[in-house]
């Protein structure tokens, strides 16, 4: 073990030493500094943080912890605030809950929350009166001795005996698949290791496809476990050798075929097999071909596929199981420029599309025999709309989940014959929750290339807008992953308070359609943070805020945004939290080991490219501090962390602190247990929530 550093020495004593006055206490970590060169196309980075890519170094965990251990003095100024934001975000959930139930093959499957329990127990009950509740899972039993636990993935054997599923005790997002026989309730000796958690059986329920990762945790191949047989001996079905390319394994709607997606970010290739035959080998639907995307699904004697192949927004193309090159696909719903073709769902006598338009969700029903379509009306300003579990083919019942700013979740079946819908369960809001007492609203800002950039809002009614409210700007903007005006019963903390919450649909997402994606990314990537920093200056031209009350948030990619915007406009916002923040973008898409780089070069750039590594450098949080005053920050991050690796939140609050010019408060935070995601339970994971919320309401003196 290396001789242990200053800085421990430093912890100990901050821990221990009764007799320090409060204000030395409250002296942030300091990181050593090891100067270590980066060179790449000529050019010289140093890195004196870089030392902190190490979780194994005791010395890296000690600073870890010291930064925490001054986080939590520095939260000590708010007293019980977290403790009472945390009880009451939970007192608003129901303590004893349960899924909408969904029929699949004979049964209905829905889960259940015990009072006090973090996690569900999963059940079935088969259709029919008077059948008795079936457990699948007790996850509560089997989770404990666990400080995480994530349990995805549930899939039952077409024969209705086994249930495969996927268990992950590390936050790595490496899963081991594991099988429990439901007549002997017996979890089997199988194990399949460092999986996707993704599981399609074959027909005969006696063979399940799975996914593998490699040592990047990419998933790279598709194998084929036959039960009871050592998993070593598994036959391999794919191997994708391009390291650009991800896999993925699914069963078509028909439950004819098992699909199998190879897939980079601006390409794809199926391929498909019988799911009736274990022995049958896959065969490519349509050869990979740069800038081609395409998904497919197989139902009514057919393939359906949805394809950017002439139609920037996507078109829904038909063909026959025979001739599957795209010569013989046939047009069936024709790409639109101001229409997104998300997805597609196949029923026996309905097609249903998932679309966007003007930013917002949209769900149209096609019958097959008439084509007569007709959109879903849900009548408010900003929303969201999708299909829910729709496991049954031959049903005219659609599945679907709706949630807005102001209105809870909520899971309908809708009667595609009789166009009526039926609300089966809404979210239900302890407390004296009153939806009318909220407003929700849209706007649009304009960014420095004259593009409008649509904002969603909420806020109580009896919020007076005269430039003194306090608000949070959410962004993301990356990957396509639209932002969503979902409802959350913890941000009623907040509202209830007097913040505006508002988010910013800013480019790189793809909530005005494919190019509000491709004018956000790659070599277009500086539109995401102008169109972030429109957003905000819009709120405060329009006297919505003030840059004294504004306050930013965003996570993971929506962490990098937050690092290029402070660089850029550090007076516009008062505070910023960013959580798992991508923030050190050369250095980590330089390195081929670290999760996700190779499949993100057509998101990021390759820096091995000197334009890209020269554009890239101009806008990377890490490498662009500057000695300037900065707003006041919280960073997170997990030690696990498997998206975005611990220590680049690490040095970059590191570096913030040698370099910023101003006395702002800067607090990291790492959660020694988890990874990207944060804690599992339904309970526990509100604790970061209060911390963040805690610390906006502190900046903001309303620690009531």
């Amino acid at each position: 073990m290396r001789k242990l550093s200053l800085l421990i020495l430093s912890l100990a004593g901050l821990m221990a030493c009764q007799n320090n006055t409060r204000e030395a206490m409250m002296e942030p970590p300091v990181a050593k500094k090891i100067q270590h060169q980066l060179t790449a196309h000529g050019h010289t980075r140093i890195d004196p943080y870089y030392w902190l890519n190490d979780r194994e170094n005791p010395e890296v965990i000690a600073y870890l912890e010291a930064e925490n251990a001054y986080t939590e003095q520095m939260f000590s100024k708010t007293g019980d605030l977290r403790k009472r934001l945390y009880e009451e975000m939970v007192a608003r959930i129901e303590q004893t809950d349960m899924g909408v139930p969904y029929p699949k093959n004979g049964y209905l499957y829905f889960y259940r929350f015990e009072e006090g329990q973090e996690y569900p127990v999963y059940y079935r009950r088969k259709i029919g009166e008077g059948q008795p509740d079936e457990v699948l899972l007790n996850v509560p039993e089997m989770a404990k001795g666990f400080s995480y636990y994530h349990i995805t993935g549930l899939e039952v054997s077409p024969d209705n005996r086994y249930l495969a599923f996927g268990l992950d005790t590390v936050s790595r997002r490496q899963y081991i698949i594991m099988v429990k026989d439901l007549l002997t309730g017996e979890i089997l000796p199988d194990r399949l290791l460092n999986t996707t958690s993704q599981v399609v059986w074959t027909s005969d329920s006696r063979h399940l496809y799975y996914g593998l990762q490699d040592e990047t945790l990419r998933p790279y191949m598709i194998r084929r476990h036959v039960m009871g047989t050592n998993p070593e001996q598994d036959a391999v079905i794919w191997e994708e050798k391009d390291p650009t390319f991800r896999v993925s394994l699914s069963l078509s709607r028909s439950r004819d075929y098992v699909l199998i997606a190879s897939y980079s970010t601006v390409s794809t290739e199926y391929r498909y097999l019988k799911a009736g035959d274990p022995s049958a080998l896959p065969v490519v639907f349509e050869p990979r071909v740069r800038d081609h995307e395409y998904t497919i699904d197989h139902a009514r004697g057919s393939f359906f596929i949805r394809t950017n192949l002439n139609a920037r927004n996507f078109r829904l193309m038909q063909c026959g199981e025979a001739q599957t090159s795209r010569q013989d696909w046939k047009e069936l719903i024709p790409g639109r420029d101001d229409v997104l073709l998300e997805n597609f769902l196949l029923f026996k006598d309905y097609l249903v599309l998932e679309e966007r338009r003007n930013g917002l969700s949209q769900l149209y029903i096609r019958p097959w025999q008439s084509g007569d379509g007709h959109y879903l009306d849900f009548g408010e300003a900003t929303y969201v709309a999708y299909p829910g579990v729709n496991e049954e083919y031959e049903s005219g019942l659609l599945r679907y989940e709706y949630t807005s700013l102001t209105t809870p979740q909520s899971t309908y079946d809708y009667d595609m014959t009789a166009r009526s819908a039926t609300l089966l369960k809404q979210q239900r809001v302890l407390g004296d929750f009153d939806p009318a007492r909220y407003h929700a609203e849209r706007i649009y800002a304009t960014a420095p290339d004259g593009t409008r950039v649509p904002v969603s809002l909420v806020y109580r009614r009896d919020m007076r807008k005269e430039g003194s409210q306090p608000c949070l700007l959410y962004g993301y903007g990356s990957y396509g992953y639209s932002s969503d005006p979902y409802f959350s019963s913890a941000r009623l903390s907040l509202l209830d308070r007097g913040f505006i919450f508002a988010i910013a649909h800013i480019r790189g997402g793809e909530e005005m359609g494919r190019s509000w994606y491709e004018d956000g990314k790659l070599l277009n990537k500086i539109n995401t943070f102008t169109d972030f920093i429109a957003c905000a200056e819009h709120l405060i031209e329009n006297q919505y805020t003030s840059p004294a009350q504004l306050y930013a948030m965003g996570g993971s990619a929506g962490g990098l945004l937050m690092g290029a915007v402070v660089n850029m406009k550090p007076a516009l916002f008062k505070g910023v939290v960013a959580a798992v923040p991508f923030v050190d973008v050369v250095t980590t898409m330089l390195d081929e080991s670290i999760p996700l780089t190779t499949s993100e070069y057509d998101e990021w750039g390759n820096p091995e490219n000197k334009e890209f590594y020269d554009y890239m450098l101009s806008y990377s949080p890490y490498d662009q501090v500057k000695a300037q005053a900065y707003p006041s920050m919280l960073v997170t991050t997990g030690l696990h962390d498997s998206q975005v690796q611990y220590w680049e939140p690490a040095k970059w609050v590191a570096k913030l602190r040698d370099i910023k010019t101003d006395d702002n408060m800067l607090l990291l935070h790492t959660n020694m247990e988890t990874g990207h995601s944060g804690a599992t339970g339904r309970f526990k994971r509100y604790e970061e929530v209060a911390m963040e919320y805690a610390y906006l309401l502190m900046l903001e003196n309303r620690m009531r």
